[in-house]
């Protein structure tokens, strides 16, 4: 990945927001660490890998960056959250960091999905995708299984309650956020509720998870709980099948990275 590639591709999305670097251990000099890149997911920051960082930062350089519009990272005037929005910055800073090989890339939840679109689309800037948590949805109408369909409608209405009553969605993430073992993993404010409110209807509720990975030839490690409550085994089972993913179940383990899974996230990571 030569400065002059950056260039070119920097022409594609020129206008792209610079995100917030929030964490990089890049050694003074030459580092030949290889690199680990990781994107959070929504309603949360870089401490989502809290628990991983330690586990892998002798042997790699790693760099945490915060999504567009959470932790400390920009929110653009007119900005609608897309997809291709949360990419195409994605993409802009990781050139800013001028990386001389490809890179492992991590994503936990909404990361997930955004980590797809960009390995689909900068496929040869990455040597390994793995996706922590990854909340596989298909339209309903795209599902036979009735039971499977109806549970598949349950989180939209649930998604879509959440997006229409403000006042009662952030004060439930506040009590929640106090009960988790780490500060800033899950923070819904007036500050961040429209990223929040448009990454939910723009990129969760309506995705392109299967097709993007389908386009993807790197190796793809899926790491999840086993008592995730935001996960749809189902759903999950299609890309599970896929020729270049391998699977890792956590037992005990939910949406959040704790010890547990930051083990076996740490192992996928190499």
């Amino acid at each position: 990945m030569s400065r002059i590639h950056d260039l070119v591709e920097g022409l594609r999305d020129p206008r792209a927001p610079l995100l917030h670097v929030a964490s990089d251990n890049r050694r003074e000099g030459h580092d030949p660490r290889p690199v680990v890149v990781m994107i959070h997911g929504i309603a949360s920051s870089s401490a989502t890998f809290f628990f991983v960082r330690p586990l892998i930062e002798e042997e790699h350089r790693v760099v945490a960056i915060d999504l567009l519009g959470f932790g400390d990272s920009p929110q653009p005037e007119g900005a609608e959250y897309t997809l291709e929005e949360h990419v195409a910055a994605i993409a802009h800073t990781i050139r800013s960091l001028h990386l001389d090989a490809p890179f492992t890339l991590v994503g936990h939840s909404l990361g997930c999905l955004i980590a797809s679109r960009y390995v689909a689309t900068h496929e040869s800037h990455v040597d390994k995708l793995v996706l922590v948590s990854p909340p596989v949805y298909l339209s309903p109408a795209e599902i036979g299984d009735p039971r499977v369909r109806l549970r598949m409608q349950g989180y939209l209405q649930a998604y879509q309650y959440f997006r229409q009553n403000k006042d009662f969605t952030i004060a439930h993430a506040a009590i929640v956020s106090k009960l988790l073992p780490v500060e800033h993993v899950m923070e819904i404010t007036e500050q961040n509720w429209d990223p929040f409110v448009k990454s939910l209807e723009h990129c969760i509720e309506s995705q392109t998870v299967i097709s993007d990975l389908a386009r993807v030839d790197v190796p793809v490690e899926v790491v999840y709980g086993r008592l995730d409550e935001f996960l749809v085994p189902e759903n999950l089972a299609i890309i599970e099948k896929m020729r270049n993913v391998t699977s890792h179940v956590v037992n005990v383990s939910d949406h959040m990275i704790r010890k547990p899974m930051a083990r076996v996230v740490a192992t996928a990571i190499g």
